[in-house]
């Protein structure tokens, strides 16, 4: 098993690998390496969601369903304020890209693939989706909420899920607050199933959420959308 020093250690070249714009040559010749191997794939029945914030816990993945993706989410929770308001901003949705997170890990034993997930998920919301978009990691999907506000994950070729909220559990005391660890908190985190038009997918956690919150209360002004930006592993069941 990984001492802590070794995974963080391993984040942090993943990390340099991944979002480095302009790498070093000794960098660049890892990136090589990694792309050589993007044809290998990790066996993700030795992986677990996390279901637990040391306090509570999600209900368990149904059985009989299969892991089929582990992402890193990206985006924005976004909220409304009526004009004038100063009660708490109203939640209408949130919007992400997906990170393949699964492209990582047959480099890794599974337990310090998973812990190099999660610190990356930390990081990601520090940096600028801009950044991201020049990663190697690849953008497996897209999270919307769609015209009737349904949850929407779209995974492609892996499936799509309309989902529906089963359970809520709060970030564990200590999560990320947000972009450099300064914001209002992490958003929940959720056990979603399947709704009406899912094809492929049943079940997601979203889970390791970073950032996200809404202020607590709009604070009068104008009416106005405020979009917070938050980072989130979702994991894909079907």
């Amino acid at each position: 098993m990984f001492a802590h020093h070794s995974i963080l250690a391993t984040a942090i070249f993943f990390i340099s690998i991944i979002f480095s714009v302009e790498a070093l040559p000794t960098e660049s010749s890892a990136l090589r390496l990694l792309e050589s191997r993007n044809k290998k794939t990790a066996d993700l029945s030795k992986y677990q969601v996390p279901l637990s914030n040391g306090t509570a816990s999600l209900p368990a993945p149904t059985a009989g369903l299969t892991l089929k993706a582990i992402t890193i989410g990206r985006g924005t929770q976004n909220y409304t304020c009526a004009a004038g308001s100063t009660d708490p901003p109203k939640a209408i949705g949130a919007k992400a890209d997906l990170l393949d997170a699964t492209t990582l890990l047959p480099y890794l034993p599974p337990s310090a693939g998973l812990s190099v997930v999660n610190i990356l998920t930390k990081y990601v919301v520090s940096f600028d989706v801009s950044i991201l978009a020049k990663s190697t990691i690849p953008v497996l999907g897209k999270h919307i909420f769609d015209e009737f506000g349904v949850p929407t994950f779209d995974l492609g070729d892996k499936g799509l899920l309309k989902a529906k909220k089963l359970a809520n559990i709060a970030a564990p005391k200590g999560a990320i607050k947000g972009s450099k660890n300064k914001g209002e908190g992490a958003v929940d985190w959720l056990a979603l199933t399947d709704a009406p038009g899912s094809v492929g997918l049943k079940e997601v956690y979203r889970v390791e959420t970073a950032g996200g919150k809404a202020p607590p209360s709009c604070g009068g002004g104008e009416a106005r959308e405020i979009n917070v930006q938050y980072a989130a592993q979702y994991w894909f069941y079907g």
